[in-house]
């Protein structure tokens, strides 16, 4: 039985005026992760100290970051071998092309990080097999292949391995405008709107990386595969063995869910009681795209459990969140349907696409005249279009989210945020105008060390303080040139969006920074920001889709390319890759990333045009990205204010963001004079940004990632600390590398990657021609 002891000696919240951390306000206004944490020890184990037992209950993010990675650094460790570059850069060229064709296939498959990292590891221990150490081939293979090597190779790769944002705003402006800007003002627009968001990102380091709170918690799974590989003693070779061992198990099992028996991925007995009802098809239907809510139907499909957030990893007070979001979710969908608002029944219940009234699929272009701008009198004889009501209610939940995120931080970490704006002091501006180097290559970026004493600074952070840091002048060079060729190129490629339209999307993209990094750093989700960025470029831009699609390029890309790069950087931190190895990674992998990325969209489009311009497309090839973008583009940009104003259809869309500002005022109060309630154990915006979570895509998985997230999170953390601090993350990291590996093999093999699938034979198990869960088949 668990006995509760005195409180630790640590807190994990260094202060402010300390690059490696923050501090905390009054006892009522900061957060269960401000607290000092409580552990608990089992009987047998009474007898160490708190800070040495195994048997501590990790309670908050610097427990984390000091019992479960390591914090002890190899400084002879190498990353600037050939190796790396030789590696990084072919994984580059791969997932940069993978990534580009995917972007215009009807199946999308990412190129994870997780499998990137595995591949890289592969390749890099043949390479030290089998290239000999002697004469000049030594300097091919130097010394056994390490891990700041294969953190180097993996934020490279994983830089290059997405489809840059700007080719979708290219590939809409030839297919739906017929503009095809020239290649140099084409490949300065990747550069520019990929390199934005560094810069922000990249001047932000001392809020959003280095404090122990700023925990990244979907990359522990990763960091702690790194562990088991490199790491010597028996503890490691325990973890390589459960590693192999869970990696094997999944890879074998993915064959069945994914491919022979895809009833696993939504095992639904309601479904199985009554396959003939539509409404048991929306209410607990999940196992296919858009079909319903999937509510206590069971997935055995990893991919889909695991999704884009590990349930291993997420704190617990972030999952207990994301819990009362979805409940809340699944009263607003069954409501908004049931009652048939905003006119729901006419169209389909889960859908992202613009509609008219009777249903069919809006033509967005028959309402844009010549200069690609609403044409009152077309709009008027198409008539104004309509959301599914489902989508309606995810674009509000995002408005309120967004907003509350604001409130919520200045509320209850208000401290944390200072930092950010401390440059901003006459006296600080006066400090760096006095010490700024305006040769910033010469900068030797050596930090200034702390005092021994200090226990608040992080200590992954003050072991990367031996090596010479990127330095700021790094980032705001990167900064300033992307700005520069940005207002450039907006002209040249006959964009629409003015300068000053511009500067208010770098605004909006440099708060969403703070902000939304802030909370995805410490809980490990991560806000879509795209339909407040969008919306707020609508009423700034009316009647001009094609500004609303630069004005969301540089306002949302660059929150997401800061959230990347800030991921990207506690990788280096947590593996002690020094940072200006992680700061080349990011760039090459980037630029070389966004080239290939402009090549394979050019060779695409000039030979698939009409294939994806069709609705339909075919199993190779499908223009359904580029039309979502250019649909909302053509809602939000042309039409916001007859759709989103006040006292239209929609106007609760841009209200709730004036309703959201409020929303996490009533808890901080209520515990304010309340404590007890531990009302400050709850995250309003997620609470509040996943009432829209079941809108889109597979939702029958939802059940099983809450059983394994509290699973591993309450159960295996508290009653087995020990075991949990060990094994938790090289779990989940098996159970990710396996699956995706299996998941990438089959796309290829069987799901038509390669361009004909080849579905496994019809049978209770596989129901090729309706839901695999053998819900009712709604044709909408």
């Amino acid at each position: 039985m668990d006995t509760e002891k005195p409180k630790l000696s640590h807190d994990g919240l260094p202060t402010s005026t300390n690059p490696g951390g923050v501090s905390s306000d009054d006892k009522a206004s900061s957060s269960p992760m401000d607290e000092k944490a409580y552990y608990t020890k089992t009987d047998v184990e009474s007898t160490q100290e708190p800070e040495d037992s195994d048997d501590l209950v990790l309670a908050d993010e610097r427990d984390i970051a000091t019992h479960v990675i390591t914090i002890e650094d190899d400084p002879s460790a190498n990353p600037w071998t050939f190796r790396s570059f030789f590696i990084g850069i072919g994984l580059s060229a791969f997932g940069g092309v993978l990534a580009e064709i995917y972007y215009f296939k009807p199946q999308t498959v990412l190129v994870s990080t997780m499998f990137l990292a595995i591949i890289s590891y592969v390749i890099g221990i043949f390479m030290e097999t089998v290239i000999p150490r002697k004469g000049l081939l030594r300097y091919l293979n130097p010394a056994p292949f390490n891990k700041k090597e294969n953190a180097f190779i993996v934020i490279m790769a994983s830089a290059a391995a997405t489809s840059a944002l700007g080719t979708e705003v290219l590939a809409v402006q030839r297919l739906y405008y017929n503009i095809s800007p020239n290649a140099g003002s084409s490949i300065f627009l990747l550069f520019s709107s990929q390199l934005l968001g560094y810069g922000f990102g990249g001047l932000l380091r001392p809020i959003l990386l280095y404090p122990s709170k700023m925990l990244y918690p979907g990359i522990l799974p990763l960091v702690s595969m790194f562990d088991a590989f490199f790491k010597d003693g028996s503890n490691a070779t325990k973890k390589l063995r459960l590693f192999y061992v869970a990696f094997g198990v999944i890879f074998i099992w993915e064959l069945f869910p994914e491919w022979m028996f895809p009833l696993l991925t939504g095992f639904s007995i309601f479904c199985l009681a009554n396959p003939k009802s539509a409404d048991f098809t929306y209410i607990f239907g999940g196992s296919n795209g858009n079909e319903g809510l999937g509510i206590l139907s069971i997935c055995f499909d990893w991919q889909y459990i695991s999704g884009g957030t590990n349930p291993f990893a997420i704190p617990l007070q972030a999952q207990f969140s994301n819990f009362i979001g979805y409940i809340l979710c699944l009263v607003v969908f069954c409501i908004v349907w049931y009652r048939n608002i905003w006119q729901s029944q006419n169209f389909p219940f889960l859908s992202q696409t613009l509609f008219y009234e009777n249903g069919s699929v809006y033509d967005q272009l028959l309402i844009l005249n010549d200069k690609l701008e609403v044409d009152p009198t077309l709009l008027a004889e198409q008539g104004l279009p309509f959301y599914a009501a489902t989508w309606v209610i995810n674009l509000l939940a995002t408005n309120l989210a967004m907003a509350a995120t604001f409130t919520h931080l200045l509320l209850w970490n208000r401290s944390d945020l200072r930092g950010a704006w401390s440059w901003a002091t006459p006296a600080a501006l006066k400090q760096s105008w006095a010490t700024i180097n305006f040769k910033f290559w010469q900068d030797d970026g050596m930090r200034e060390q702390p005092d021994k004493g200090d226990k608040d600074i992080d200590p992954h952070y003050k072991e990367m303080l031996k090596y010479p840091d990127a330095p700021n002048s790094w980032y705001l060079m990167a900064l300033v040139i992307s700005v520069t060729i940005a207002l450039v190129v907006i002209y040249k490629t006959d964009s629409t969006l003015p300068w000053w339209g511009f500067l208010i999307a770098c605004i909006l993209s440099f708060i969403s920074i703070l902000f939304f990094g802030a909370l995805s750093a410490i809980t490990g989700l991560t806000f879509i920001v795209q339909p407040f960025i969008q919306m707020i470029g609508g009423f700034l831009h009316p009647g001009k889709p094609m500004a609303n699609m630069y004005f969301v390029l540089f306002g949302y890309n660059s929150v997401t390319q800061a959230t990347l790069l800030l991921r990207d950087l506690k990788i280096a931190q947590y593996t002690k890759l020094p940072p200006r190895a992680a700061f080349t990674a990011q760039i090459v992998g980037t630029l070389f990333g966004a080239v290939l990325n402009f090549i394979l969209m050019n060779s695409i489009i000039n030979n698939q045009r009409d294939i994806l311009l069709s609705v339909e497309g075919t199993n190779i090839w499908s223009g359904q990205q580029p039309q979502q973008y250019n649909s909302q583009a053509v809602a939000w940009g042309g039409l916001s204010h007859q759709l989103f104003a006040v006292d239209k259809r929609y106007q609760w869309v841009a209200w709730a963001y004036v309703v959201g500002l409020a929303v996490p005022v009533p808890f901080w109060l209520a515990h304010r004079y309340w404590p007890k309630l531990r009302l400050n154990y709850l995250y309003t915006p997620i609470m509040a940004y996943y009432i829209g979570w079941l809108c889109v895509g597979i939702n029958s998985s939802i059940t099983s990632y809450f059983v394994v997230a509290w699973f591993s999170q309450w159960y295996l953390r508290t009653r087995y600390p020990r075991w949990f601090v060990k094994y938790n993350y090289i779990l989940g990291a098996a159970l990710d590398g396996g699956t995706q590996v299996m998941v990438f093999i089959l796309s290829f093999a069987v799901q038509g990657a390669a361009g004909t699938s080849h579905l496994f034979p019809e049978w209770w198990g596989a129901n090729q021609g309706g839901n695999y869960d053998r819900c009712f088949f709604v044709d909408t």
